[in-house]
C-alpha cells in the first residue's frame, strides 16, 4: 500500500466510474484498474461492487475511505511542514541572550520575520557570556549573543556593535564633568567593578602607572550601576549597558583596550538551518544600517 494507491482509491470513490477517475487522474484505466486490484488483494477486503451504472463503495470500502483520508491528509500535511522547515518559514530558534544585550536583540527585522512565517517562534535562555557559550557546547541553544573578550575556538560570529567603556556616576556624589576621561582620571575613586573586566583593568591600570581603588566587586553590570546609583562608587561598565540601566550621568573613558563588542556566535560544528540563516540574515541587515 502506498500514497498514490491510497489517491486513486480516493478519486474512484468520488467519481464512482473508473472512466471518470482514470480521466481525471490523466492515467489510463488499465493502470488504474490494477492498482485498485492490487489495494483490495494486500487489504483482503473488496473495496468496490462493481455494477452496470459503475461502482459503489461496500461496507469496507466506506470504512477505509475514512483512514484513507486521514492518511492522505497526513501525509500532505508532512509534506507542507517540512517544505516549510526547509524554507526555515516554520522551526524554534533556542536563542542565549547575556543581560547587556540591550536593544540588539529584537532586531528591527524580527516583527517581519514573525509576520511572514507565523509558525517560527523563539525560547530565549539568559546567561553571562561564559554561560552561553557553554549552553552552546552541550547543544542547549542554536545561537547567542555574547560580550567580548571571549575565546573564538569553534564559533562562527558576527559582530553587532563597538561599545566603549564608561564611568557611571551619582552627581551628588561625584563630579567627573560630561568630558571624555582618561584611565589617570580614575586614580584614587572608589571603583564599582564588574568582575568581567577586573583582568583588563588591572592591566591597563599597571600600564598607566595607577593603583586601582575597587570599593565594590560584582557578577553583574547591572549591579555596579545600581550600587553606582546610590552613590558607592564609580561603576565601570560598557556603554550600551548604562544607556539601558542607569539614571545617572556617565563619561566615556578613551582607552582603545576597553572597547568591547556584542556579537552574534554560532557553533561551527553544527549545521546552519534555514530558520537559522533568516536569523543570521536579520542581524546582518541590522549591522549594516
Amino acid at each position: 500500500m502506498n500514497i498514490k494507491q491510497l489517491k486513486y482509491f480516493l478519486v474512484v470513490a468520488q467519481e464512482r466510474q473508473i472512466t471518470a477517475a482514470a480521466h481525471r487522474l490523466y492515467i489510463a484505466q488499465p493502470p488504474l484498474s490494477y492498482q485498485l486490484k492490487q489495494l483490495e488483494k494486500e487489504l483482503n477486503s473488496t473495496l468496490f461492487n462493481r455494477t452496470a451504472y459503475g461502482i459503489e463503495l461496500t461496507d469496507a470500502g466506506k470504512k477505509f475511505q475514512k483512514y484513507a483520508e486521514e492518511i492522505v491528509n497526513l501525509s500532505q500535511k508532512a509534506k507542507d511542514e517540512l517544505g516549510k522547515e526547509e524554507a526555515g518559514e516554520v522551526g524554534t530558534i533556542r536563542l542565549g541572550l547575556i543581560s547587556s544585550s540591550g536593544d540588539i536583540v529584537p532586531t528591527n527585522q524580527f516583527p517581519k520575520l514573525t509576520q511572514f512565517y507565523p509558525d517560527l517562534n523563539f525560547e530565549i535562555y539568559e546567561n553571562n557570556t561564559f554561560g552561553v557559550i557553554e549552553d552552546m557546547k552541550k547543544d542547549f541553544i542554536d545561537m547567542g549573543i555574547v560580550r567580548t573578550p571571549f575565546n573564538m575556538k569553534g564559533l562562527e560570529n558576527i559582530e553587532l556593535n563597538t561599545d566603549p567603556m564608561v564611568a557611571v556616576f551619582n552627581p551628588n556624589f561625584y563630579n567627573l564633568g560630561q568630558g571624555t576621561l582618561q584611565i589617570k582620571d580614575l586614580k584614587n575613586l572608589p571603583l564599582i567593578l564588574y568582575r568581567r573586566f577586573e583582568a583588563i583593568f588591572n592591566e591597563s591600570f599597571s600600564h598607566q602607572g595607577v593603583t586601582p581603588f575597587y570599593a565594590v566587586k560584582c557578577d553583574d553590570a547591572r549591579t555596579a550601576i545600581l550600587w553606582s546609583d546610590k552613590g558607592m562608587g564609580v561603576a565601570l561598565v560598557p556603554k550600551s549597558i548604562a544607556c539601558a540601566y542607569s539614571k545617572q550621568d556617565f563619561s566615556i573613558i578613551d582607552h582603545s583596550s576597553w572597547i568591547t563588542h556584542l556579537e552574534l556566535i554560532w557553533s561551527k560544528e553544527k549545521a546552519v538551518t534555514p530558520i537559522m540563516k533568516k536569523v543570521i540574515d536579520s542581524f546582518h541587515s541590522q549591522s549594516k544600517k
